[in-house]
C-alpha cells in the first residue's frame, strides 16, 4: 500500500485517477450512446494535445502542423478498413471489382502498390505509428540539425500541413480526394456501427489515452524530462554541457507524431470516415488551442482542454449556428488572457494552494485547545475568596 501511495505521489497520478473515473465510469453512466460517441471523438484529439504538451510545453518546440500526423494515422487505418469494405462481392457492380469505389470512378483498374501493405491489419497498425514518426523524423532531423527553431519551425510545419492537404486532394484516385474515405463499416468482419461496438471502441480509446499519459509522465520524471526542461529554458547551456540538443528535439517531436497517429486511427474507427479536412492548417491550430486551454505543461489538463473546446464547439454550433465561431474565439481568447497557463494553471496556482491552506487550518483548529478553556485557572482548595469591595462612600456612612 505504501509503495502504491509513493508511486502516486511521485508521478502525480491523483489527477489521472480522477480523469479515469470521469471517463470510464461517470460519462458512460450519464450519457447516451450518441453523446458518448462524441466524447470518444473528442478524446482522439486529446492524443494530439498530450503530444503537444511534450513537444511544446516540455521541449519548447511549437508545431502548427500536428494535423498532418493525425491525418496520416487516420488514413493508415482508413485504408485498411476501406479495403475490407471493398471486397469483390460488395463491389461487383463496379467496372473493376475488388478496389475502392473512388478508384473505380477515376478509371484505375488495379490496386496501387502503395495500398498493398494495408491488406494486413498488423502492418496497418504498425504504420499508424511508424508512418507519422518517419515523416516527423525527416522534418525534424532536417530542421533541428541546422538549428532551425522557434517561429521558423512553426511556419515550416504549417507549410507541411498545406502541402499534405493539397497532395491528398490532388491525388483523388489514390486518396479519395476532398471527399476522403467513407463507408468504413467493419473491422475484420466486426460491425463498428453497433452500440456495443461503440462502447468497446470508446473504452479502447480511453485505455490507449491513459497509457499514453503514463508513458509521457514516465518520460517527464526521468532524466530525459529534466533535460527537456533545461533545453527549453537554456538551450545553449545544455549544448555547452556536452549534450546534442537536436537529438532530444527529434525524439520528442517523433513521440508527439506517433501519439497523433494513434489518435487519428481511433478517429477513423469511431467516426467511420477520414478526409483531408483534418490534415490542414486550421485543424492543426485548433489542436494547439486544445493544449493551450488545458495547460501546455499538464498532460491531464490537455485532455480536459480537448474535451472542453470540442464540447463547446458542439454546444455553440447546436444552439447558436450563426454565432458559434465568434463564441469559440471568445472562449479561447478569454481563457488564454485570464489564465495564461490554462485550466491546469488555475488548479495549481489558485485552487490547490487554497485547498491546502484550508486543510491545514482545519487540522490546527482540531489540535489546538479552545482559547476560553485555557484562560480559566483551576480552583484551589486552599485559596480564600477575595473580600468583597464596598461601593465608594458606604464605609464612611457606617462610621
Amino acid at each position: 500500500m505504501n509503495l502504491i501511495k509513493a508511486s502516486i505521489q511521485r508521478y502525480q497520478l491523483g489527477s489521472l485517477l480522477l480523469l479515469v473515473l470521469l471517463l470510464a465510469v461517470v460519462l458512460p453512466l450519464s450519457l447516451d450512446i450518441f453523446r458518448l460517441n462524441l466524447v470518444g471523438k473528442y478524446l482522439t484529439y486529446a492524443f494530439v494535445a498530450v503530444g503537444l504538451v511534450m513537444v511544446w510545453g516540455y521541449g519548447g518546440v511549437l508545431s502548427l502542423g500536428q494535423g498532418v500526423f493525425f491525418g496520416i494515422g487516420g488514413y493508415a487505418m482508413a485504408m485498411f478498413l476501406k479495403l475490407e469494405a471493398s471486397d469483390p462481392v460488395s463491389t461487383k457492380i463496379q467496372t473493376t471489382p475488388g478496389i475502392p469505389d473512388f478508384m473505380d470512378w477515376n478509371q484505375i483498374t488495379e490496386l496501387p502498390t502503395l495500398w498493398l501493405p494495408f491488406k494486413s491489419l498488423p502492418v496497418s497498425l504498425a504504420l499508424v505509428v511508424l508512418a507519422p514518426m518517419a515523416l516527423a523524423w525527416l522534418i525534424s532531423f532536417a530542421m533541428f540539425k541546422r538549428r532551425v527553431g522557434g517561429v521558423y519551425f512553426a511556419i515550416i510545419t504549417q507549410a507541411v500541413a498545406l502541402i499534405c492537404t493539397v497532395l491528398i486532394i490532388g491525388q483523388q484516385g489514390y486518396t479519395g480526394g476532398v471527399n476522403g474515405m467513407t463507408d468504413l463499416k467493419t473491422l475484420l468482419g466486426w460491425d463498428t456501427r453497433t452500440d456495443g461496438a461503440k462502447y468497446v471502441l470508446y473504452y479502447v480509446c480511453v485505455g490507449l489515452l491513459v497509457g499514453s499519459i503514463l508513458l509521457c509522465r514516465w518520460i517527464q520524471t526521468s532524466k530525459l524530462g529534466t533535460l527537456l526542461l533545461a533545453m527549453r529554458d537554456k538551450e545553449d547551456r545544455v549544448r555547452f554541457s556536452g549534450y546534442d540538443v537536436s537529438n532530444f528535439k527529434v525524439f520528442i517531436f517523433c513521440l508527439a507524431a506517433g501519439l497523433s497517429g494513434i489518435g487519428g486511427a481511433m478517429f477513423a474507427l469511431q467516426v467511420g470516415f477520414m478526409s483531408p479536412s483534418f490534415v490542414g492548417i486550421v485543424p492543426s491550430i485548433e489542436m494547439v488551442i486544445f493544449c493551450a486551454v488545458g495547460g501546455r505543461m499538464s498532460l491531464v489538463g490537455a485532455v480536459y482542454g480537448a474535451l472542453l473546446v470540442n464540447a463547446g464547439k458542439t454546444l455553440f454550433s447546436e444552439s447558436f449556428p450563426d454565432l458559434w465561431l465568434f463564441l469559440m474565439a471568445a472562449l479561447f481568447i478569454g481563457v488564454t488572457m485570464a489564465f495564461p497557463m490554462g485550466l491546469a494553471g488555475v488548479w495549481e496556482e489558485k485552487i490547490r494552494p487554497w485547498w491546502k491552506s484550508r486543510r491545514q487550518a482545519l487540522r490546527d483548529a482540531a489540535v489546538k485547545p479552545p482559547a476560553a478553556c485555557a484562560a480559566v485557572p483551576a480552583p484551589s482548595a486552599t485559596s480564600t475568596p477575595p473580600e468583597p469591595t464596598l461601593p465608594e462612600g458606604v464605609g464612611s456612612q457606617r462610621a
